[in-house]
């Protein structure tokens, strides 16, 4: 704190003259005749003269236990004996802009101008395997007599306490790092540096350290990575690529980007080097004896790929990929034939094939089937094309097959066939409206109406029918009964035609006649797609507008029922008719509709109304020219259709006008009709109602003499009831009070009954419930007194055993001993004192002593 800040803030404190400093306390003191401030230090009793200004109170002087620290700013210069230096005006000299550590000492006051910057803190103990990170702030010599440069970086390594220097700063700590097995540090010199086992490393500079335990870096190296070994097994190893040429662990050169393999036969574990990337693990490459893999651009003896060459490797067998080789077609299996089966083989290059017997030279290119039962492995230089089956075909299919010599194509039905090594399958193209006319989910003759669109039908085709449809089996067809289709041979230029039922099976050249029909009221062209042609019989219904010589317009719904008539199937000619017309609808229709309408523009309106069946009939089918009856058919000759009857189903008016006219005539006659149907039903109302009339008035007649007899009755009826009310009254009370008066005594009595019910029931319970007490009292001490008696007689057994077995224990001599025991006590201590006999008493007990001194004196003989 500056000198002013410290006078403003604590002169005004200290008022009193006498100031008591006790041991170990300092106060500033001010001189403001010198302006120079001096330390006092206790014990002491200052006296402050007038001159002086006390600048502080008492203060605690400061403290540096063992192992702690504290630094001042602003130290007192001192000189070699460590005495403070002063001025000529006596005022200590300070190392301005200073800072001083001062560690364990005496107690010290703080100087004037001297400051606290920091507490007393305890020394900073670096474990081991620590360090603190230290730099260099000013340039100083160390105790080592080593010049430190400002900026330089050092560590101070545990265990030790840490000393701290003014010249040195604490930028942080660092521990050590522990390095387990199979691991390494991977380091990097920031600087130039050396590291732990002596030697230079220069800036950039990347090293390995693989020795396990605990490693502290330098304070100018930088952990870049931990890494962790590579486990190899039997069945791993590791694919490793040089950054740059160096020598490896085994004293090899490697050179720049040349990669390697580092398996379980060289070491159990791997840690890359510096200079060595990890491309990834290798599995091992395992071949069963089914198995066999050919190795593009293998590995020669030299160690470095043969780009371009191939090598057969045949199981079982393990083995390493090595860097640049690969597997074509990665693991294969063997080719085992059965008995139908065969593959289809090409020689790559010129080889002699030793497999076959005997031995034979294959140039390049050549073709050839090897069929079963057999196993197979092919070479280098031989490629499999694929692999045939023998496919066994009905009857009734067939395969198209394709020579590839010669181009031809044949049809191979009813026999199992499989492909030799010049023959392939051939896929006939059919029009995706062919596919779905002959497709198994349609029906010739039900489906016959569906209009199909070509377009959609060809993008279906483009879409899923690809996947679905096998072009290269024989396209078969079956012929529904009654039917027949038309096939053309392009290749001979001749058709045929195939009525059903029958199974068509087209040969490579052939294809089906398409039908385009029309449909539909009125017809429309092309609305049918069909291949098989329905002989009939069966309908055509159309549409006609026609219009009467006076110029009435009608439309006819008409249906003709027509067939195909065939006398013999098998001539050609005549089955070829049947598709001479491409659309027989529509040209039925047109013809049979130019008939109707000329028929029709020759009669007027009503006599068509009402003959418009003959009309039409004679119209369509003619009279005979020979007996000039009407005919019941026609026959075209062109395709051999028969016409057998026409049908009409309704006749409307076109016009508006007529429309209108021929709806108000039907509307006017049901109208008529209608008011006819009303007026009966009128009169035959008004007759019911007169008829319920003439019944409902009888029947009120009845009833009002039924009333009057029923009122007679009552009134005699209710004279009674008065009568019998006036006497039955008072007699009704009469009894009432007797029965009322018989009640309340039967009541009495029966509530006397059961009080004394009552009380005997009571009594008799208080009585069993002192019965039942006494009884329980008796038993419960009866009980006891058993329990008591019980006890007594096993307390006695009890103390009889025990004295018993304490007898027994002791035995008989051990008793008697005890029992004389006293008196030979005293016996023998007679004896020993040579005493003859002696008689002890207690004097209250009276003694005869009449024969007594007889006893004491012994058996004297007398004298006689």
């Amino acid at each position: 704190m500056p000198r002013h800040e410290l006078i403003n803030s604590r002169t005004a404190t200290i008022e009193t003259n006498e100031i008591r400093i006790p041991p170990y306390y300092y106060i500033h003191v001010l001189d403001q005749t010198t302006n120079v401030t001096r330390l006092e230090t206790g014990p002491q009793i200052f006296v402050r003269k007038d001159n002086e200004m006390v600048l502080m109170n008492p203060e605690r002087m400061i403290t540096v236990p063992p192992r702690h620290y504290c630094i001042i700013q602003n130290p007192v210069v001192r000189d070699e004996n460590q005495q403070v230096v002063r001025d000529n005006l006596e005022q200590v000299m300070l190392e301005h802009a200073e800072e001083e550590i001062r560690l364990q000492q005496d107690p010290f006051p703080l100087f004037p101008g001297e400051e606290l910057k920091q507490k007393v803190t305890l020394l900073n103990v670096v474990p081991a395997l620590t360090a603190l990170r230290l730099k260099v702030t000013r340039d100083y010599v160390d105790a080592e007599h080593q010049q430190k440069v400002a900026g330089d970086e050092m560590l101070f390594e545990g265990p030790g306490t840490y000393v701290p220097r003014k010249e040195v700063e604490v930028i942080g700590d660092q521990k050590a790092i522990v390095i387990k097995p199979n691991e390494a540090l991977k380091l990097k010199a920031i600087r130039e540096t050396v590291d732990r086992n002596g030697k230079n490393r220069v800036a950039g500079e990347e090293w390995m350290v693989k020795r396990n335990g605990a490693y502290l870096p330098g304070v100018y190296e930088e952990v870049v990575e931990r890494s962790r070994a590579y486990v190899l097994t039997e069945k791993a190893a590791v694919h490793i690529r040089a950054k740059q040429t160096f020598t490896n662990h085994a004293g090899k050169k490697v050179k720049s980007g040349e990669e390697y393999l580092i398996t379980s036969e060289q070491m159990e574990t791997f840690i890359p080097d510096v200079y060595e990337e990890v491309v990834g693990m290798i599995a091992i490459t395992t071949l069963t004896n089914r198995q066999y893999c050919v190795i593009l651009n293998p590995v020669g003896a030299n160690g470095y790929p043969q780009l371009g060459a191939k090598k057969l490797i045949k199981g079982e067998k393990s083995f390493f990929l090595q860097p640049g080789e690969l597997l074509e077609k990665g693991i294969q299996d063997i080719f085992v034939l059965s008995d139908n089966e065969g593959i289809l083989l090409r020689a790559r290059e010129a080889f002699e094939d030793t497999f076959v017997q005997p031995p034979v030279n294959r140039q390049p290119g050549d073709k050839w089937m090897l069929k079963g039962p057999q196993e197979y492995i092919p070479s280098v230089e031989v490629e499999v094309v694929t692999r045939r089956k023998a496919i066994p075909l009905h009857e009734n299919e067939g395969i198209y097959v394709r020579s590839t010599k010669t181009g031809q194509v044949r049809a191979v039905k009813g026999q199992t066939y499989m492909l030799d090594e010049d023959e392939e399958l051939w896929e006939k193209n059919l029009p995706a409206i062919v596919r779905t006319l002959l497709s198994s989910d349609r029906d010739t003759a039900a489906d016959r109406g569906d209009w199909v669109n070509p377009s959609k039908e060809k993008k279906k085709k483009d879409e899923n029918d690809v996947s679905n449809w096998d072009a290269s089996k024989v396209i078969t067809f079956q012929v529904p009964h009654n039917a027949a289709v038309q096939i053309y041979d392009y290749k001979s230029k001749n058709s045929r035609v195939v009525f059903g039922p029958d199974l068509v099976m087209l040969g490579p050249d052939e294809q089906f006649t398409q039908l385009s029909l029309s449909a539909g009221k009125p017809k429309k062209g092309n609305m049918i797609r069909a291949v098989a042609l329905l002989l009939g019989p069966d309908f055509a219904s159309d549409f006609i507008i026609v219009e009467t010589s006076d110029h009435a317009r009608l439309q006819l719904d008409i249906s003709y029922n027509w067939h195909f008539h065939i006398k013999d199937t098998n001539d050609e000619k005549e089955a070829a008719k049947l598709f001479c017309v491409a659309d027989f609808v529509g040209d039925l229709c047109k013809s049979m509709a130019s008939k109707i309408r000329g028929a029709v523009s020759s009669v007027t309106f009503d006599d068509f109304h009402k003959n418009s069946a003959k009309i039409i009939q004679l119209a369509v089918f003619g009279v005979d020219p020979v007996t000039k009856d009407p005919q019941d058919e026609i026959f075209f000759p062109q395709n051999n259709l028969y016409v057998t009857s026409v049908d009409i189903k309704s006749v409307e008016p076109v016009d508006q006008r007529t429309r209108d006219s021929l709806q108000k005539s039907v509307t006017l006659a049901i109208e008529i009709t209608t008011q006819s149907q009303e007026a009966a039903a009128r009169r035959e109302a008004e007759r019911t109602e007169q008829e319920s009339r003439g019944r409902l008035e009888r029947q009120r007649i009845e009833d009002e003499a039924l009333a009057e007899n029923s009122r007679k009755e009552l009134l005699s009826l209710q004279a009674e009831s008065a009568a019998v009310e006036s006497t039955g009254q008072a007699k009704a009370e009469a009894y009432s009070r007797a029965e009322a008066a018989r009640i309340e005594a039967e009541a009495a009595v029966q509530g006397a009954t059961l009080r004394a019910e009552a009380l005997n029931i009571e009594t008799r319970a208080e009585l069993e419930r002192m019965n039942a007490a006494r009884e329980a009292d008796i038993k419960f001490a009866l009980e006891q007194n058993k329990l008591e008696i019980e006890k007594a007689e096993k307390m006695a057994k009890i103390e009889t055993d025990k004295f018993n077995q304490m007898v027994t224990a002791l035995g008989t001599e051990t008793i008697m001993a005890m029992a004389s025991g006293p008196q030979d006590h005293q016996v023998k201590m007679l004896q020993s004192l040579g005493l003859s006999s002696t008689l002890i008493t207690d004097g209250r007990t009276p003694i005869n002593l009449l024969n007594t001194a007889g006893g004491l004196l012994g058996n004297l003989n007398l004298p006689q």
